[in-house]
């Protein structure tokens, strides 16, 4: 039996955990440390997670018992847990339902679980500000219009509220999915659903699911939609996705043309079931102009709202989400983590995590595909480094970004990959215009007109194109299921949701059951190399490993 201290964890009072990398039991503590920790580094040989208020209260949310955790942490601990970590569990997971809204008597009603709790909560001027009138020493009456404003000011506070003031009923849509068509939703999938659903009762229908690119979360939204029935609003990352999911629709429903409306630049219609875009809604002429499309949220008597990539809402939604907290609120994301810190925004308005699967149980059990990661550094030329050694900080990033030694290596990476379908993927648009006429390769920007990007994207599923060169807008929602090698030549900054996207770009599971290539080509000894290991940190916390090579300098 093993010694504890033979265990590969540390836990450290500041509720830091270092787990030993090249330890047997690295996997095994790994999957169990991610349903309630963060990961915050990852070099080679100590991976560091970190505790979060946040992080536990989703793990609250999923059932998950502080005895839960700190069993996991004792378990696999060197040493003994520190006992203020273990209070500390314990204080912060016991918050979450402490506070509820219910509703009583048609009056919106906030409850603590003790009398404290509330005297405590309004000595902030803030939320005393947000009271309607005390009716006892642990309920206050909320005006409705602030059923958002009080949960985002209560979990700053370090106070999650339990949401079971329900929702209203939207306009009725008859809609089911075509089973005749031997449509049947995967296990994890229905499970996803049934979690969000929680059997119509007043503890689901708000809440954020997460699986992997690739994994379905089109079929996951689009059966909500069915189990509730109601008018829905889907809003999503891009004008491909909204046709892609009124094609899914049309596909795996009864519903008609005439009942799913697009609204998007070209065409705006508003229909029972509506798809449209969040820079669709939050467009303006002026910078300092109204947003004059927010009007979607009440264009109809939506039962329903999903949100598509929630982990890209802009700060004009939130807003608007704020103010519609009556209504159901679905968000689907491959993760939840979001570059700009506003991961509580979504606890507190869209809902807590519902459900989730981790990505390499999805690949173990076939229904994503084997993805082999690589890292290739390639040192900038001599020439370069001057160049790079004399600039700005930000320019820096930028320089060793487009380094023009990556374009022989990406033609390497197309040449051991001969035959395949290859995405070659970056953020500079100088840069990939370069690539393009270098590889010979179509290429799709910002600036691309729609129709001719569908054309392009419509080439490369039938083969007719093998190699595409993408910007940014490819990183979401672009359905191109025979991609199998993707080619990542630069990025934003240190985005560890980019990186996920990217990879899960190629991640639709093959026909021939191969596996997928994702390439992070990086200029060595730079800061790109530094944002590089941030921007992994995400998909090493899924279990996915870097294969590292490293090319030799070149003289000029």
């Amino acid at each position: 039996m093993m010694k504890q201290t033979e265990n590969p964890l540390i836990v450290q009072g500041d509720r830091t955990l270092l787990l030993e990398v090249r330890h047997p039991k690295y996997s095994e503590v790994r999957d169990a440390l991610t349903p309630f920790a963060e990961l915050v580094k990852s070099p080679d040989y100590i991976h560091t997670y970190r505790l979060t208020p946040l992080s536990l209260w989703n793990a609250a949310a999923l059932g998950l018992r502080a005895e839960t955790v700190l069993d996991v942490l004792e378990r696999y601990a060197k040493f003994p847990v520190p006992a203020a970590v273990r209070d500390e569990i314990k204080r912060t997971m016991s918050r979450f339902g402490q506070l509820q809204l219910f509703i009583r008597e048609e009056e919106l009603v906030l409850s603590a679980a003790e009398p404290q709790i509330m005297k405590d909560i309004l000595s902030y001027v803030s939320i005393a500000n947000l009271i309607g009138r005390r009716i006892n020493e642990r309920e206050a009456v909320i005006p409705s219009a602030w059923r958002g404003a009080i949960k985002q000011s209560l979990l700053k506070l370090g106070y999650p509220v339990q949401d079971m003031a329900g929702y209203t009923d939207g306009e009725r849509v008859d809609m089911a999915l075509y089973e005749q068509r031997g449509f049947v939703l995967r296990d994890y999938q229905k499970a996803a659903v049934d979690a969000f659903y929680a059997g119509g009762s007043t503890s689901g229908g708000n809440g954020v699911i997460v699986l992997p690119c690739g994994a379905g979360k089109t079929l996951v939204g689009i059966e909500t939609m069915v189990r509730f029935g109601m008018a829905t609003l889907v809003l999503t990352s891009s004008t491909v996705s909204v046709k892609q999911w009124k094609n899914e629709m049309l596909a795996r429903t009864t519903l008609t043309e005439e009942q799913i409306g697009m609204y998007t630049g070209q065409e705006k219609q508003v229909c029972p079931v509506t798809v449209s875009t969040y820079q669709m809604i939050t467009h303006r002429s002026a910078e300092s102009g109204e947003f004059p499309h927010l009007s979607l949220f009440h264009e109809r008597d939506w039962g329903l709202i999903i949100y598509d990539e929630v982990h890209l809402l802009p700060a004009p939604v939130f807003r608007m989400t704020a103010d519609i907290q009556a209504k159901r609120r679905l968000g689907l994301t491959a993760t939840l983590v979001r570059e700009d810190g506003r991961a509580d925004d979504v606890f507190s308005l869209i809902g807590p995590k519902k459900y989730e699967l981790p990505w390499k149980q999805l690949e173990e059990r076939g229904f994503i595909a084997n993805a082999a990661c690589t890292e290739i550094r390639i040192p900038l030329s001599a020439s370069r480094k001057v160049e790079y050694m004399g600039a700005g900080e930000r320019q820096k990033f930028r320089i060793a970004a487009e380094n023009p030694d990556k374009t022989p290596v990406v033609k390497e990476v197309l040449k051991r990959h001969e035959g395949e379908q290859i995405l070659v993927i970056g953020h500079y648009v100088s840069q990939l215009e370069t690539l393009a006429q270098e590889l010979n390769a179509p290429l799709i920007t910002g600036k691309t007109p729609q129709e001719e990007r569908e054309t392009l994207y419509g080439k490369f599923r039938r083969g007719e194109v093998d190699t595409l060169v993408v910007s940014r807008v490819a990183n979401f929602a672009i359905d191109l299921p025979d991609a199998s090698v993707a080619v990542q030549v630069s990025g934003t900054f240190g985005s560890r949701q980019e990186e996920a996207q990217r990879l899960g770009r190629i991640l639709r599971p093959k026909k021939d059951g191969r596996t997928a290539y994702f390439y992070s080509l990086v200029s060595a000894e730079s800061k790109e190399e530094q944002y590089a290991h941030r921007r992994q940190m995400f998909l090493v916390e899924q279990g996915y490993e870097y294969n590292l090579q490293v090319r030799e300098r070149t003289m000029p």
